[in-house]
Protein backbone atom coordinates (compact mmCIF):
# COMPACT_ATOMS: atom_id res chain seq x y z
CA UNK A 1 0.00 0.00 0.00
CA UNK A 2 1.31 3.11 -1.20
CA UNK A 3 0.72 6.30 0.33
CA UNK A 4 0.55 9.70 -1.95
CA UNK A 5 -0.13 13.15 -0.84
CA UNK A 6 -2.73 13.58 -4.00
CA UNK A 7 -4.64 10.80 -6.26
CA UNK A 8 -6.36 11.55 -9.39
CA UNK A 9 -9.17 9.54 -9.97
CA UNK A 10 -9.25 9.88 -13.98
CA UNK A 11 -6.98 10.72 -16.97
CA UNK A 12 -9.44 13.12 -18.74
CA UNK A 13 -7.79 16.94 -19.80
CA UNK A 14 -9.18 17.73 -16.08
CA UNK A 15 -7.51 14.37 -14.26
CA UNK A 16 -4.20 14.42 -16.19
CA UNK A 17 -3.84 18.15 -15.83
CA UNK A 18 -4.54 17.95 -12.35
CA UNK A 19 -1.90 15.37 -11.86
CA UNK A 20 0.44 17.28 -13.75
CA UNK A 21 0.11 20.20 -11.89
CA UNK A 22 0.12 18.90 -8.55
CA UNK A 23 3.48 17.12 -9.39
CA UNK A 24 5.05 20.33 -10.72
CA UNK A 25 4.21 21.86 -7.27
CA UNK A 26 6.22 19.39 -5.27
CA UNK A 27 3.37 16.66 -4.41
CA UNK A 28 4.04 13.21 -4.64
CA UNK A 29 0.85 12.48 -7.19
CA UNK A 30 -0.66 9.31 -8.66
CA UNK A 31 -3.61 9.32 -11.10
CA UNK A 32 -5.64 6.04 -11.83
CA UNK A 33 -6.66 5.00 -15.16
CA UNK A 34 -8.45 1.79 -16.28
CA UNK A 35 -8.52 2.29 -20.02
CA UNK A 36 -5.20 1.16 -21.81
CA UNK A 37 -4.01 4.50 -22.48
CA UNK A 38 -4.59 8.07 -20.95
CA UNK A 39 -6.56 10.80 -21.68
CA UNK A 40 -9.79 9.81 -21.19
CA UNK A 41 -12.60 10.36 -23.24
CA UNK A 42 -12.28 13.87 -24.77
CA UNK A 43 -8.38 12.20 -26.44
CA UNK A 44 -10.05 8.68 -26.92
CA UNK A 45 -13.13 8.84 -28.43
CA UNK A 46 -13.89 12.35 -28.42
CA UNK A 47 -12.59 15.56 -28.88
CA UNK A 48 -9.40 14.37 -30.64
CA UNK A 49 -11.03 11.70 -32.70
CA UNK A 50 -13.54 13.75 -34.00
CA UNK A 51 -11.58 16.75 -34.86
CA UNK A 52 -9.58 14.21 -37.58
CA UNK A 53 -12.25 13.11 -39.12
CA UNK A 54 -13.91 16.37 -39.14
CA UNK A 55 -10.49 17.80 -40.98
CA UNK A 56 -10.34 15.10 -43.61
CA UNK A 57 -14.12 15.19 -44.82
CA UNK A 58 -13.69 18.59 -44.80
CA UNK A 59 -10.38 18.46 -46.90
CA UNK A 60 -12.73 16.19 -49.00
CA UNK A 61 -15.37 18.88 -49.24
CA UNK A 62 -12.89 21.45 -50.77
CA UNK A 63 -11.74 18.80 -53.20
CA UNK A 64 -14.92 18.59 -54.46
CA UNK A 65 -16.37 21.73 -54.12
CA UNK A 66 -13.74 24.12 -54.11
CA UNK A 67 -10.75 22.71 -55.96
CA UNK A 68 -11.60 23.42 -59.46
CA UNK A 69 -12.07 27.30 -58.47
CA UNK A 70 -9.16 27.82 -57.77
CA UNK A 71 -7.80 26.31 -61.01
CA UNK A 72 -6.54 23.11 -59.26
CA UNK A 73 -8.42 20.81 -61.81
CA UNK A 74 -8.05 16.82 -61.67
CA UNK A 75 -10.40 13.59 -60.55
CA UNK A 76 -11.90 14.19 -57.13
CA UNK A 77 -10.25 11.66 -54.51
CA UNK A 78 -12.59 8.80 -53.16
CA UNK A 79 -12.73 7.90 -49.51
CA UNK A 80 -10.59 4.81 -48.32
CA UNK A 81 -12.45 4.45 -45.23
CA UNK A 82 -10.26 2.23 -43.31
CA UNK A 83 -7.40 4.48 -43.69
CA UNK A 84 -9.03 7.61 -42.73
CA UNK A 85 -10.02 6.14 -39.49
CA UNK A 86 -6.60 4.61 -39.46
CA UNK A 87 -5.55 8.21 -39.45
CA UNK A 88 -7.97 9.06 -36.80
CA UNK A 89 -5.88 6.43 -35.07
CA UNK A 90 -2.54 7.39 -35.32
CA UNK A 91 -3.42 11.10 -34.32
CA UNK A 92 -5.13 9.84 -31.02
CA UNK A 93 -2.29 7.30 -30.22
CA UNK A 94 0.53 10.90 -30.41
CA UNK A 95 -1.36 12.52 -28.20
CA UNK A 96 -2.77 9.64 -25.84
CA UNK A 97 1.52 8.77 -25.55
CA UNK A 98 2.11 12.46 -25.16
CA UNK A 99 0.05 12.31 -21.80
CA UNK A 100 2.18 9.03 -21.01
CA UNK A 101 5.51 11.11 -21.47
CA UNK A 102 4.07 13.65 -19.73
CA UNK A 103 2.93 11.57 -16.59
CA UNK A 104 7.04 9.98 -16.70
CA UNK A 105 8.51 13.65 -17.12
CA UNK A 106 6.91 14.90 -13.80
CA UNK A 107 6.80 11.20 -11.67
CA UNK A 108 3.45 10.64 -11.79
CA UNK A 109 2.44 7.17 -10.79
CA UNK A 110 -0.07 6.01 -13.27
CA UNK A 111 -2.38 2.94 -11.10
CA UNK A 112 -3.51 1.33 -14.32
CA UNK A 113 -7.33 0.05 -13.27
CA UNK A 114 -10.84 1.36 -12.26
CA UNK A 115 -10.66 3.34 -8.66
CA UNK A 116 -13.16 3.21 -6.27
CA UNK A 117 -13.22 5.20 -2.56
CA UNK A 118 -13.65 3.04 0.17
CA UNK A 119 -13.28 5.16 3.01
CA UNK A 120 -11.95 9.02 2.80
CA UNK A 121 -8.03 9.18 2.31
CA UNK A 122 -7.98 5.90 0.56
CA UNK A 123 -8.60 4.47 -3.23
CA UNK A 124 -8.99 1.15 -4.34
CA UNK A 125 -7.65 -0.24 -7.65
CA UNK A 126 -8.17 -4.07 -8.37
CA UNK A 127 -7.29 -5.35 -4.61
CA UNK A 128 -5.10 -2.55 -3.59
CA UNK A 129 -5.77 0.11 -1.31
CA UNK A 130 -3.79 3.52 -2.00
CA UNK A 131 -3.94 6.35 0.69
CA UNK A 132 -3.53 10.08 0.00
CA UNK A 133 -3.99 12.86 1.81
CA UNK A 134 -6.14 14.71 -1.07
CA UNK A 135 -8.40 12.83 -3.25
CA UNK A 136 -9.38 14.44 -6.98
CA UNK A 137 -12.35 13.08 -8.29
CA UNK A 138 -11.88 13.36 -12.40
CA UNK A 139 -13.85 10.63 -13.67
CA UNK A 140 -15.74 12.63 -16.66
CA UNK A 141 -19.28 11.86 -18.10
CA UNK A 142 -20.61 9.31 -20.62
CA UNK A 143 -23.21 9.50 -23.29
CA UNK A 144 -26.99 9.58 -22.32
CA UNK A 145 -29.19 7.63 -24.03
CA UNK A 146 -33.03 8.09 -24.12
CA UNK A 147 -35.11 6.44 -22.34
CA UNK A 148 -36.73 2.39 -23.73
CA UNK A 149 -33.38 3.18 -26.23
CA UNK A 150 -31.41 0.24 -26.18
CA UNK A 151 -27.47 1.65 -28.13
CA UNK A 152 -25.59 -0.93 -29.55
CA UNK A 153 -22.57 1.04 -30.68
CA UNK A 154 -23.34 -0.18 -34.33
CA UNK A 155 -26.76 0.16 -35.63
CA UNK A 156 -27.96 2.60 -32.99
CA UNK A 157 -25.05 4.53 -31.47
CA UNK A 158 -23.41 7.50 -29.52
CA UNK A 159 -20.08 9.41 -30.42
CA UNK A 160 -17.76 7.00 -29.69
CA UNK A 161 -19.42 4.02 -32.11
CA UNK A 162 -19.81 7.26 -34.79
CA UNK A 163 -16.45 7.53 -34.67
CA UNK A 164 -15.80 3.75 -35.31
CA UNK A 165 -18.31 2.65 -37.83
CA UNK A 166 -17.67 -0.81 -40.11
CA UNK A 167 -18.39 1.44 -42.94
CA UNK A 168 -19.76 4.68 -44.13
CA UNK A 169 -23.54 4.48 -43.93
CA UNK A 170 -25.97 5.41 -47.13
CA UNK A 171 -28.29 6.97 -44.54
CA UNK A 172 -27.98 8.41 -40.95
CA UNK A 173 -30.57 10.00 -38.55
CA UNK A 174 -29.24 12.07 -35.86
CA UNK A 175 -31.23 12.78 -32.17
CA UNK A 176 -30.10 15.52 -30.96
CA UNK A 177 -28.87 19.51 -32.67
CA UNK A 178 -26.53 20.04 -30.01
CA UNK A 179 -22.77 20.46 -30.60
CA UNK A 180 -21.93 16.68 -30.81
CA UNK A 181 -24.54 15.57 -33.21
CA UNK A 182 -24.25 18.59 -35.35
CA UNK A 183 -20.41 18.00 -35.69
CA UNK A 184 -20.37 14.57 -36.22
CA UNK A 185 -23.47 14.73 -38.65
CA UNK A 186 -21.43 17.21 -41.04
CA UNK A 187 -18.79 14.74 -41.07
CA UNK A 188 -21.08 12.03 -42.47
CA UNK A 189 -22.54 14.51 -44.73
CA UNK A 190 -20.02 14.94 -46.56
CA UNK A 191 -18.36 11.67 -46.90
CA UNK A 192 -21.95 11.12 -49.02
CA UNK A 193 -24.36 9.92 -46.50
CA UNK A 194 -28.22 11.25 -46.28
CA UNK A 195 -28.19 12.76 -42.80
CA UNK A 196 -31.59 13.62 -40.95
CA UNK A 197 -31.33 16.00 -37.33
CA UNK A 198 -34.34 15.39 -35.42
CA UNK A 199 -34.50 17.94 -32.77
CA UNK A 200 -37.09 18.30 -29.90
CA UNK A 201 -37.01 21.74 -29.44
CA UNK A 202 -37.73 24.89 -32.36
CA UNK A 203 -33.85 25.51 -33.00
CA UNK A 204 -30.72 23.72 -32.76
CA UNK A 205 -27.34 24.38 -30.53
CA UNK A 206 -29.63 25.32 -27.40
CA UNK A 207 -28.87 27.99 -25.50
CA UNK A 208 -26.46 29.76 -28.06
CA UNK A 209 -26.98 32.94 -29.69
CA UNK A 210 -30.04 33.33 -32.31
CA UNK A 211 -28.47 34.87 -34.76
CA UNK A 212 -25.83 31.80 -34.88
CA UNK A 213 -28.40 29.16 -34.62
CA UNK A 214 -30.71 30.90 -37.51
CA UNK A 215 -26.98 31.18 -39.75
CA UNK A 216 -25.69 28.01 -38.61
CA UNK A 217 -29.01 26.20 -39.27
CA UNK A 218 -29.04 27.67 -42.79
CA UNK A 219 -26.03 26.74 -43.67
CA UNK A 220 -25.54 23.04 -42.59
CA UNK A 221 -28.92 22.74 -44.78
CA UNK A 222 -27.17 23.77 -47.60
CA UNK A 223 -24.42 21.42 -46.63
CA UNK A 224 -26.85 18.85 -47.45
CA UNK A 225 -28.07 18.27 -43.49
CA UNK A 226 -32.06 17.53 -43.33
CA UNK A 227 -33.33 19.42 -39.79
CA UNK A 228 -36.86 18.06 -38.59
CA UNK A 229 -37.78 20.65 -35.48
CA UNK A 230 -40.23 20.26 -32.63
CA UNK A 231 -39.86 16.54 -33.12
CA UNK A 232 -40.02 14.12 -29.99
CA UNK A 233 -38.49 10.98 -30.44
CA UNK A 234 -41.12 8.24 -29.12
CA UNK A 235 -38.65 4.89 -30.13
CA UNK A 236 -35.56 3.58 -32.02
CA UNK A 237 -35.58 0.09 -33.41
CA UNK A 238 -33.06 -2.11 -34.68
CA UNK A 239 -33.06 -4.89 -36.99
CA UNK A 240 -30.61 -6.64 -39.34
CA UNK A 241 -30.30 -4.30 -41.84
CA UNK A 242 -31.81 -0.67 -40.62
CA UNK A 243 -33.08 0.88 -37.44
CA UNK A 244 -36.62 2.49 -37.55
CA UNK A 245 -37.13 6.21 -35.47
CA UNK A 246 -40.77 7.15 -34.42
CA UNK A 247 -40.97 10.36 -33.63
CA UNK A 248 -44.31 13.02 -32.73
CA UNK A 249 -44.34 16.58 -34.26
CA UNK A 250 -45.08 18.96 -31.29
CA UNK A 251 -47.24 21.00 -33.07
CA UNK A 252 -50.25 18.93 -34.39
CA UNK A 253 -49.26 15.33 -32.11
CA UNK A 254 -48.83 13.40 -35.81
CA UNK A 255 -46.46 10.23 -35.25
CA UNK A 256 -43.83 9.67 -37.98
CA UNK A 257 -41.08 7.14 -38.66
CA UNK A 258 -38.26 7.24 -40.43
CA UNK A 259 -35.60 4.52 -41.69
CA UNK A 260 -32.14 4.82 -41.26
CA UNK A 261 -28.83 2.89 -41.90
CA UNK A 262 -27.37 4.01 -38.21
CA UNK A 263 -29.26 6.12 -35.62
CA UNK A 264 -26.96 8.54 -33.46
CA UNK A 265 -27.90 9.26 -29.96
CA UNK A 266 -26.63 12.94 -29.12
CA UNK A 267 -28.80 13.90 -26.68
CA UNK A 268 -26.26 14.71 -23.91
CA UNK A 269 -24.05 13.30 -21.42
CA UNK A 270 -24.23 12.32 -17.67
CA UNK A 271 -21.69 12.52 -14.99
CA UNK A 272 -19.82 9.14 -14.75
CA UNK A 273 -19.96 8.24 -10.82
CA UNK A 274 -20.66 4.39 -11.32
CA UNK A 275 -19.17 2.32 -8.75
CA UNK A 276 -17.06 5.01 -7.30
CA UNK A 277 -18.39 4.85 -3.85
CA UNK A 278 -18.36 8.37 -3.25
CA UNK A 279 -22.54 8.42 -2.57
CA UNK A 280 -21.79 5.28 -0.20
CA UNK A 281 -19.61 7.53 2.06
CA UNK A 282 -22.24 10.28 2.31
CA UNK A 283 -20.67 12.03 -0.04
CA UNK A 284 -23.53 14.91 -1.48
CA UNK A 285 -25.10 14.96 -4.70
CA UNK A 286 -26.85 17.63 -7.33
CA UNK A 287 -30.80 16.92 -8.20
CA UNK A 288 -28.95 16.61 -11.59
CA UNK A 289 -26.99 13.47 -10.60
CA UNK A 290 -23.50 15.96 -10.15
CA UNK A 291 -20.90 15.53 -7.15
CA UNK A 292 -21.80 18.71 -5.29
CA UNK A 293 -18.84 21.13 -4.53
CA UNK A 294 -17.90 24.31 -2.37
CA UNK A 295 -16.09 27.20 -4.11
CA UNK A 296 -12.72 25.64 -3.96
CA UNK A 297 -13.93 22.44 -5.56
CA UNK A 298 -14.44 20.94 -2.48
CA UNK A 299 -16.67 18.19 -1.47
CA UNK A 300 -18.95 17.69 1.50
CA UNK A 301 -16.16 14.97 3.29
CA UNK A 302 -12.97 15.91 3.84
CA UNK A 303 -9.85 15.85 1.64
CA UNK A 304 -11.94 14.68 -1.23
CA UNK A 305 -12.59 17.21 -4.18
CA UNK A 306 -14.14 16.67 -7.92
CA UNK A 307 -13.82 19.09 -11.22
CA UNK A 308 -14.87 18.84 -14.63
CA UNK A 309 -17.80 16.73 -16.14
CA UNK A 310 -18.57 15.53 -12.80
CA UNK A 311 -19.91 18.73 -11.71
CA UNK A 312 -21.95 21.80 -11.84
CA UNK A 313 -20.84 23.86 -15.25
CA UNK A 314 -20.25 23.45 -18.66
CA UNK A 315 -19.02 20.14 -19.90
CA UNK A 316 -15.98 21.57 -21.63
CA UNK A 317 -12.48 19.79 -21.82
CA UNK A 318 -11.22 23.37 -21.12
CA UNK A 319 -13.89 24.28 -18.13
CA UNK A 320 -12.39 20.95 -16.27
CA UNK A 321 -8.34 21.99 -17.36
CA UNK A 322 -8.86 24.76 -15.87
CA UNK A 323 -10.49 23.27 -12.74
CA UNK A 324 -7.53 20.85 -12.51
CA UNK A 325 -4.92 23.10 -12.21
CA UNK A 326 -7.31 25.43 -9.89
CA UNK A 327 -7.40 22.60 -7.50
CA UNK A 328 -3.92 21.86 -7.36
CA UNK A 329 -3.17 24.97 -6.45
CA UNK A 330 -5.76 24.97 -4.02
CA UNK A 331 -4.21 21.77 -2.55
CA UNK A 332 -0.89 22.67 -2.71
CA UNK A 333 -1.69 25.73 0.07
CA UNK A 334 -2.10 28.17 -3.15
CA UNK A 335 -4.68 30.16 -4.56
CA UNK A 336 -6.63 28.41 -7.34
CA UNK A 337 -9.22 30.28 -9.64
CA UNK A 338 -11.79 30.06 -12.05
CA UNK A 339 -13.66 33.00 -13.88
CA UNK A 340 -16.23 30.76 -15.51
CA UNK A 341 -17.70 34.08 -17.14
CA UNK A 342 -14.94 33.81 -19.36
CA UNK A 343 -15.06 30.04 -20.52
CA UNK A 344 -15.65 29.75 -24.49
CA UNK A 345 -17.52 27.27 -26.16
CA UNK A 346 -16.62 26.28 -29.60
CA UNK A 347 -18.41 24.07 -32.43
CA UNK A 348 -16.11 22.25 -34.72
CA UNK A 349 -18.35 22.51 -37.60
CA UNK A 350 -17.38 24.66 -41.62
CA UNK A 351 -17.76 27.21 -40.62
CA UNK A 352 -16.57 26.98 -36.84
CA UNK A 353 -18.53 28.97 -34.01
CA UNK A 354 -16.86 30.06 -30.84
CA UNK A 355 -19.22 31.84 -28.27
CA UNK A 356 -17.79 33.48 -24.82
CA UNK A 357 -19.54 35.53 -22.00
CA UNK A 358 -23.12 36.11 -22.38
CA UNK A 359 -26.15 36.06 -24.88
CA UNK A 360 -28.26 39.04 -25.95
CA UNK A 361 -31.12 36.87 -24.03
CA UNK A 362 -29.88 36.68 -21.02
CA UNK A 363 -28.50 40.23 -21.03
CA UNK A 364 -31.80 41.19 -21.55
CA UNK A 365 -33.30 38.74 -18.80
CA UNK A 366 -30.98 40.64 -16.28
CA UNK A 367 -31.66 43.94 -17.51
CA UNK A 368 -28.60 44.82 -18.69
CA UNK A 369 -28.53 47.86 -21.25
CA UNK A 370 -26.29 47.04 -24.00
CA UNK A 371 -25.02 47.32 -27.64
CA UNK A 372 -24.15 44.95 -30.41
CA UNK A 373 -21.35 45.40 -32.68
CA UNK A 374 -21.87 42.93 -35.93
CA UNK A 375 -19.73 42.65 -39.11
CA UNK A 376 -19.92 39.98 -41.86
CA UNK A 377 -17.31 38.04 -42.93
CA UNK A 378 -18.52 38.74 -46.86
CA UNK A 379 -16.52 42.29 -45.86
CA UNK A 380 -13.38 40.79 -44.81
CA UNK A 381 -11.19 40.29 -47.86
CA UNK A 382 -9.11 36.61 -46.53
CA UNK A 383 -12.54 34.79 -45.78
CA UNK A 384 -13.84 35.94 -49.06
CA UNK A 385 -10.47 34.16 -50.98
CA UNK A 386 -11.26 30.88 -49.21
CA UNK A 387 -14.73 30.73 -50.02
CA UNK A 388 -15.60 31.21 -46.24
CA UNK A 389 -17.41 34.74 -46.48
CA UNK A 390 -20.88 33.37 -44.89
CA UNK A 391 -20.92 34.28 -40.88
CA UNK A 392 -20.37 36.83 -39.02
CA UNK A 393 -18.40 38.48 -35.64
CA UNK A 394 -20.68 39.91 -33.08
CA UNK A 395 -19.33 41.44 -29.95
CA UNK A 396 -21.80 42.82 -27.22
CA UNK A 397 -20.87 45.91 -24.99
CA UNK A 398 -22.35 47.95 -21.72
CA UNK A 399 -23.64 50.50 -23.54
CA UNK A 400 -22.56 52.98 -20.62
CA UNK A 401 -19.25 51.62 -19.90
CA UNK A 402 -18.55 49.98 -23.57
CA UNK A 403 -16.31 46.99 -21.80
CA UNK A 404 -17.08 43.41 -23.57
CA UNK A 405 -20.17 41.28 -21.99
CA UNK A 406 -19.82 38.62 -24.41
CA UNK A 407 -19.07 37.88 -28.01
CA UNK A 408 -20.51 35.12 -30.86
CA UNK A 409 -18.52 34.26 -33.99
CA UNK A 410 -19.40 31.62 -36.52
CA UNK A 411 -16.91 32.03 -39.95
CA UNK A 412 -13.54 30.64 -40.81
CA UNK A 413 -11.19 29.96 -37.36
CA UNK A 414 -13.62 31.19 -34.86
CA UNK A 415 -12.74 28.87 -32.15
CA UNK A 416 -9.18 30.31 -32.31
CA UNK A 417 -10.46 34.00 -32.85
CA UNK A 418 -12.60 33.96 -29.65
CA UNK A 419 -9.72 34.38 -27.88
CA UNK A 420 -9.06 37.51 -28.51
CA UNK A 421 -12.30 38.04 -26.25
CA UNK A 422 -11.41 36.14 -23.86
CA UNK A 423 -8.16 37.80 -23.13
CA UNK A 424 -10.22 41.51 -23.37
CA UNK A 425 -12.84 40.01 -21.20
CA UNK A 426 -10.46 38.90 -18.49
CA UNK A 427 -9.01 42.22 -18.56
CA UNK A 428 -11.87 44.25 -18.55
CA UNK A 429 -11.54 45.59 -21.79
CA UNK A 430 -13.80 47.69 -23.63
CA UNK A 431 -14.89 47.36 -27.30
CA UNK A 432 -13.07 50.15 -28.24
CA UNK A 433 -9.55 49.14 -26.39
CA UNK A 434 -10.22 46.13 -29.41
CA UNK A 435 -11.10 48.43 -32.07
CA UNK A 436 -8.00 50.66 -31.72
CA UNK A 437 -5.34 47.56 -31.91
CA UNK A 438 -3.86 47.01 -34.93
CA UNK A 439 -4.63 43.81 -36.74
CA UNK A 440 -2.24 41.99 -39.35
CA UNK A 441 -4.08 41.80 -43.15
CA UNK A 442 -5.31 40.38 -44.75
CA UNK A 443 -6.51 38.00 -41.84
CA UNK A 444 -9.82 36.63 -40.20
CA UNK A 445 -9.08 38.25 -37.13
CA UNK A 446 -9.84 41.77 -38.80
CA UNK A 447 -13.54 40.73 -38.55
CA UNK A 448 -13.59 41.17 -34.93
CA UNK A 449 -11.68 44.63 -35.06
CA UNK A 450 -14.32 45.32 -37.47
CA UNK A 451 -17.47 44.28 -35.20
CA UNK A 452 -15.24 46.28 -32.08
CA UNK A 453 -15.67 49.22 -33.77
CA UNK A 454 -19.98 48.60 -35.03
CA UNK A 455 -19.52 49.39 -30.99
CA UNK A 456 -18.58 52.32 -31.81
CA UNK A 457 -18.32 54.97 -34.72
CA UNK A 458 -19.08 51.94 -37.09
CA UNK A 459 -17.08 49.53 -39.22
CA UNK A 460 -15.15 50.61 -41.74
CA UNK A 461 -15.83 47.68 -44.68
CA UNK A 462 -19.18 47.90 -44.60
Amino acid sequence: MAHYDAIVIGSGPGGYVCAIRLAQLGLKTACVEGRDTLGGTCLNVGCIPSKALLHSSHMLHEAEHNFTKMGLMGKSPSVDWPKMKAYKEDVVSQNTKGIEFLFKKNKIDWIKGWGSIPAAGQVKVGDEVHTATSIVIATGSEASSLRGVEVDEKRIVTSTGALDLAKIPRSMVVIGAGVIGLELGSVYARLGTEVTVIEFLDEITPGMDKDVQKTLKRILSKQGLNFIMGAAVQNVEATKTKAKVTYKLRKDDSEVSLDADVVLVATGRRPYVDNLGFEALGGKMTERGQIATGAHWDTNIEGIYAIGDVIEGPMLAHKAEDEGMAVAEQIAGKSGHVNYNVIPGVIYTSPEVASVGATEQVLKEKGVDYKVGKFSFMGNARAKAVFQGEGFVKILADKDTDRVLGAHIIGPAAGDMIHEICIAMEFGASAQDIALTCHAHPTYSEAVREAALACGDGPIHA
